[in-house]
């Protein structure tokens, strides 16, 4: 297993009255991309939220870089390069794919500054983004939105990209273009953490796999270990890939 970019550390997590995560250990290899899986309310979406400082951690430590970020504000954690696209997508409904995008691009004032060549080749990811460039994102379907919300986190060169879900409510077609694109992604060296509830999804793209169950990590391992063994999916999944 490669080296670790992020690594959480015995994490809880507490909302409100509610004591979510349990003492979660991630490990997430640098340059690969790892799935993170798990029945409807094992903590997947409390995790990612607090590896960004959305939530803070009880106790525990999250490591990023070697670096301890557990008490950052999520300002500080985007600045080291770390971009997050939730489940709600946070698009701006009012603004333009332009705008969308501009927003995301903290070195560039207007459009024209936007790096071109990264542009283009973000376009040949998404190229729903290209089309509807001048469009108010909030008439671009829920695939569209989709492509959008990935492609403003990727703007910018970014060292980790969190993305929760990226495949939930998606047509085939548009969840085959979604694979091509984190295909295409990690080959270019971003180490990618992604929440997924499609298998295939997770099969085609997952280099490591932690799987998720009240609050706590249960399994990780290699995600091809997985995708063989019918017997440990059904244990700890439910069901077979």
């Amino acid at each position: 297993m490669s080296e670790p970019l992020l690594a959480l550390e015995g994490v809880h997590s507490n909302i409100g009255a509610y004591h979510i995560l349990h003492g979660v250990d991630l490990i997430v290899p640098r340059g690969q991309l790892t799935m993170l899986l798990g029945r409807n309310g094992a903590g997947k979406t409390t995790t990612l939220r607090t590896i960004m400082g959305l939530w803070r951690a009880s106790a525990g430590r999250v490591m990023f870089a070697g670096n301890d970020i557990t008490a950052m504000r999520t300002p500080q954690i985007a600045a080291l390069n770390i971009a997050y696209v939730p489940e709600t997508m946070g698009i701006f409904a009012d603004l333009t794919v332009k705008e969308n995008m501009l927003l995301a691009a903290r070195a560039a004032k207007r459009a024209g500054d936007m790096d071109d060549t990264r542009l283009k080749w973000i376009f040949s990811l998404f190229p729903a983004v290209e089309k509807f460039w001048s469009y108010p994102a909030g008439k671009l379907s829920g695939g569209q939105k989709q492509m959008l919300a990935v492609a403003r986190a990727i703007v910018e060169p970014r060292e980790l990209l969190i993305v929760d879900e990226p495949s939930k409510g998606l047509a085939p077609a548009i969840i085959n273009n979604m694979i091509d694109a984190f295909a295409e992604l990690k080959t270019s060296g971003v180490t990618i953490l992604l929440v997924e509830q499609n298998i295939n999804f997770a099969r085609k793209l997952g280099d490591t796999v932690a799987i998720m169950d009240n609050g706590r990590v249960v399994h990780c391992g290699a995600m091809q270990a997985l995708a063989d063994d019918e017997e440990l999916q059904r244990s700890l999944l439910g069901l077979s890939l």
